[in-house]
């Protein structure tokens, strides 16, 4: 029996020691060369717009970040689009703040009243789907800060590539509002400026939830969003990958759309729980399983990452609590460290690209902004873990309930 535990803790270990050597690997992915780094961005163009946009902003108890965000869409440079804003029947706070902007820009903004009895992101999406007429449909959060030379260089884009999809860049910003802002901020610096790229050019791209235009046809063809999975964005970007779409990622930090961090632990917590889960029905759909080849390993690997987590979660304290109880033998107790290597690699990166972060979006990175950057190592891992748990105990029990992330503007300033 404990020759068996410790077979199964070897196991354990190769497999953590892989997965941090491939985080390690798509995070490092956009500086592998100067070339690289540069093809990330927009290329640049001076080609007149071509397209037409239809831009859907689902909003929900949205009433404090909801009027900046339409005030900036409205202010976009580009002769050609319209905003939908899907407002629930039921949320007469943010009904009112949709209206008055788009009595002050009538002929951009639209308010569309969603009477689903079940509210949801993708059930919004997929009310304001039918009255779009744009070449492609975009989607933005109610809390987003949109750059208004955004859609000029989407379109421009579009005509170089000929893409089906383009996800621009989405980051958060207010990275000294917690202990776990700084953490958070790098994901999505690290996500949208070098993993998506990897994703992009291999055929699969789990998408982002917002500042993604899609060809509207494509979408139509495709039956719009999954109104009941947590991860709408994932859902549809797996859907679009398996049937042949060509996306292109380009990360600007000057055109990138600016979010906040979820302003607590709590709502943290039930953020990546969502996600977790979201990306769980994925897996389970199954539409992956059309990719061949690297692509399809590629998927099943990204989706399955939430089980890793989990089963991280659970087995690392268990582990290490074994080597002391059960005294395993040395060179066990040595090979568990193994991971310890790509994990502190990650972490002298992370270091490396909070530096990165500052001079890209014109801050300064403080002594204890790299202080709170190591201290929160473990953890924010802990957070993560125990959620991808709890994702799949909701996930088995078949919760599938919508946990909403409250936004207080924190990255307005």
């Amino acid at each position: 029996m404990l020759t068996a535990f410790y077979v199964l803790i070897v196991i354990a270990t190769i497999i953590f020691t892989v997965v941090a050597w491939t985080t390690l690997a798509w995070m490092l992915h956009a500086w592998r060369s100067a070339d690289a780094l540069e093809r990330t961005r927009f290329r640049h163009s001076t080609a007149a717009p071509a397209h037409r946009f239809s831009l859907i902003v689902p909003a929900r108890h949205e009433e404090r970040v909801l009027p900046t965000t339409l005030e900036r869409l409205a202010e976009i440079n580009h002769p050609n689009y319209e905003v939908w804003v899907v407002v629930g029947h039921d949320d007469p706070q943010t009904m009112a703040v949709a209206q008055e902007a788009a009595s002050r820009y009538s002929d951009r903004i639209h308010v569309i009243e969603d009477v689903n009895e079940v509210k949801n992101k993708p059930r919004a999406l997929n009310t304001a789907l039918p009255h779009c007429d744009g070449d492609f449909v975009g989607v933005f959060d109610a809390e987003d800060l949109v750059h208004r030379d955004l859609l000029l260089r989407v379109d421009q884009c579009l005509q170089e590539t000929g893409a089906d999809v383009v996800q621009s860049g989405v980051q958060l910003v207010n990275f000294r509002s917690s202990w776990f802002s700084v953490r958070n901020v790098l994901e999505y610096y690290f996500w949208f400026k070098s993993r998506l790229h990897h994703h992009a050019e291999h055929g699969f791209i789990p998408l982002g939830g917002n500042t993604v235009f899609m060809r509207r046809n494509l979408v139509q063809q495709n039956g719009g969003w999954d109104p009941n999975c947590l991860a709408e964005d994932c859902e549809i970007g797996t859907r679009l990958s398996s049937h042949g779409a060509k996306t292109v990622v380009a990360y600007d930090p000057e055109l990138a759309t600016l979010e906040e961090t979820p302003d607590s632990l709590g709502d943290l917590f039930r953020q990546r729980t969502r996600w977790v889960q979201g990306f769980l029905q994925v897996l389970g759909k199954g539409e992956w399983k059309r990719l061949r080849g690297t692509r399809r390993f590629l998927a099943l690997f990204t989706l399955g990452m939430p089980f890793l987590q989990a089963l991280a979660g659970v087995f690392i304290p268990l582990s290490i609590l074994s080597i002391f109880v059960l005294h395993a033998p040395l060179p066990l107790a040595l090979f568990t460290f193994l991971p310890a290597i790509p994990t502190l690699a990650i972490l002298a990166v992370e270091l490396a690209g909070l530096g990165a972060f500052c001079r890209d979006y014109g801050q300064r990175a403080r002594a204890i902004d790299y202080v709170r950057l190591i201290v929160g190592t473990l953890p924010y891992q802990l957070v993560l873990s125990v959620a991808a748990i709890r994702a799949v105990g909701r996930q088995v029990r078949g919760n599938l309930n919508w946990e909403k992330t409250a936004h207080v503007g924190a990255h307005l300033s």
